[in-house]
């Protein structure tokens, strides 16, 4: 089975989700989770990646979108591309993070046993995208996105993560700039 991301409707709305290598648990930390906001807002503003929904969790990224240029393999990739050179920079460079040589040493043994991949793997590669092809799909999969933080136990209500696009859904205004679901 390819690993490649297989989006049969180019100009439809997807979920996916994506998890760090091992499932490690890297978005305990506002800096990691910053980076991941800014990513999707410069994708949002220059490479036309339209967010209906998203979450971060420590390990893990849920995401509804839509590619306005109808080509969502390649700002998704170009997404993910950016975020883990990003990411990896930051966890080597950060002198706070005690878990450093762990994860570094993680990605690392990730990229040489990836045929694919040149140094590091930080994302895995097993993740599909699922077409929301009805109202009612897309409204499941904004409910997962959203209530997953409070079925791991986070928090009590969904708008109280900081990172998901929850708190706009409730009325206030999130991290990333989103287009809503109609």
């Amino acid at each position: 089975m390819s690993r490649k991301y297989k989006f049969l409707n180019q100009s439809g709305l997807y979920f996916v989700s994506f998890a760090t290598i091992n499932w490690i648990d890297v978005f305990i930390r506002p800096v990691y989770n910053d980076i991941v906001v800014q990513s999707l807002n410069y994708c949002k503003s220059n490479l036309g990646l339209e967010i209906y929904c998203w979450c971060i969790m420590p390990s893990h990224l849920h995401l509804i979108f839509r590619a306005k240029e109808e080509n969502p393999s390649k700002v998704l990739g170009r997404f993910k591309e950016h975020t883990s050179k990003q990411l990896l920079r930051s966890i080597s460079e950060n002198q706070e993070e005690s878990r450093k040589s762990w994860m570094l040493q993680m990605f690392r043994n990730a990229g040489e046993n990836c045929s694919n991949v040149k140094y590091n793997q930080f994302w895995q590669h097993d993740n599909k995208p699922i077409e929301l092809w009805s109202p009612w799909v897309v409204e499941q999969k904004a409910d997962y996105t959203h209530h997953n933080p409070v079925a791991a136990g986070f928090v009590l209500q969904d708008w109280h993560w900081k990172y998901s696009s929850a708190i706009d859904y409730a009325g206030g205004k999130g991290l990333v700039d989103i287009d809503f679901i109609r």
